[in-house]
C-alpha cells in the first residue's frame, strides 16, 4: 500500500472513530437517563458515567493529537479495556448476543485505527 493511502485510511478510520468516542462521551458525562437506565441494569453506580464519559472525551482527542504518542498508547489501551469490560458487563448481565457483540465492533474499529497509525509512523520513520 502506499503512503498516502495508509495516511488516509489512518486518519478516516481514527476521525470516525473518535467522533463516535466523542459523541458518547458526552452523553455519558451529562448523564443522560437512557445512559442512566444501561449503568443500573449493568449494576454499576451511576456516577460512573461520569469516570466513562470525561475519559472518552479526552479519548477522542488524544487520538486525534499528533505530538504525545504515549498519551495515544494509553488512549488505545483504555479504549480497549473499556471495550472487553462492556462486552463482559453485557454477558454477565444476560444481554442478548447482539448487545454482547457491540463493544467488540467498536473494538475492531480501534484496532484497525491502531494496525493503520503504526504502518503509517513506521513509514515515515523510513
Amino acid at each position: 500500500m502506499k503512503p498516502k493511502t495508509i495516511k488516509v485510511l489512518h486518519w478516516t478510520v481514527t476521525g470516525l472513530f473518535s467522533v463516535f468516542m466523542l459523541m458518547a462521551g458526552i452523553v455519558e458525562f451529562i448523564q443522560s437517563e437512557e445512559g442512566k437506565e444501561i449503568m443500573r441494569h449493568l449494576g454499576y453506580p451511576l456516577h460512573i458515567l461520569i469516570v466513562l464519559g470525561a475519559g472518552k472525551i479526552l479519548g477522542a482527542i488524544a487520538l486525534l493529537q499528533t505530538k504525545f504518542k504515549t498519551i495515544k498508547e494509553w488512549a488505545y489501551a483504555g479504549f480497549t479495556f473499556n471495550f472487553i469490560g462492556a462486552c463482559v458487563a453485557r454477558a454477565d448481565a444476560g444481554d442478548s448476543t447482539a448487545l454482547i457483540i457491540s463493544p467488540l465492533l467498536f473494538l475492531a474499529g480501534l484496532l484497525l485505527s491502531y494496525f493503520y497509525w503504526k504502518k503509517y509512523a513506521a513509514l515515515k520513520s523510513k
